[in-house]
């Protein structure tokens, strides 16, 4: 698969008093970015948090390395990659980048976890299957 890749247009709620895109925007892009390689793998989290009769299972934010580097502007269009860099027992660690054109605004290491009714539980088969799946592309 290697990296999924995502745009997003900069509305005027994303931006600050300053009219640069306001930092906690850049997380929710991000947020979306990691939902839409989900379901290009073909994972819905709505059926994710379904699929399992004991209770509710979905993916958590565990941690989170960001490097702002350049602001982005009200109307840029932005590109969100993201990428597989590491499957582990009951987390997945993850690459993102934003892009304005060629230019680097922002970078993540991002690391979620799977939790069962909020406890950690390891990646099924299937599911982990997908993930290995991607990091071979």
């Amino acid at each position: 698969m290697g990296a999924h890749k995502l745009s997003v247009r900069v509305y005027y709620e994303d931006t600050d008093f300053s009219g640069f895109v306001y930092h906690a925007a850049y997380l929710r892009f991000m947020e979306r970015g990691r939902t839409e390689m989900l379901r290009e793998l073909g994972l819905l989290q709505r059926e994710l948090a379904l699929s399992e009769p004991a209770g509710t299972l979905f993916f958590v934010v565990r941690a989170m390395e960001i490097d702002f580097r350049r602001p982005a502007h009200m109307d840029d269009l932005l590109s969100v990659e993201t990428r597989l860099e590491a499957i582990g027992g009951v987390s997945l660690t993850m690459r993102q980048e934003i892009r304005g054109g060629d230019a680097l605004l922002s970078a993540a290491r991002v690391t979620v976890a799977l939790v069962l009714n909020g406890k950690p539980q390891r990646i099924p088969g299937p599911i982990r299957e997908k993930f290995e799946g991607s990091l071979a592309g």
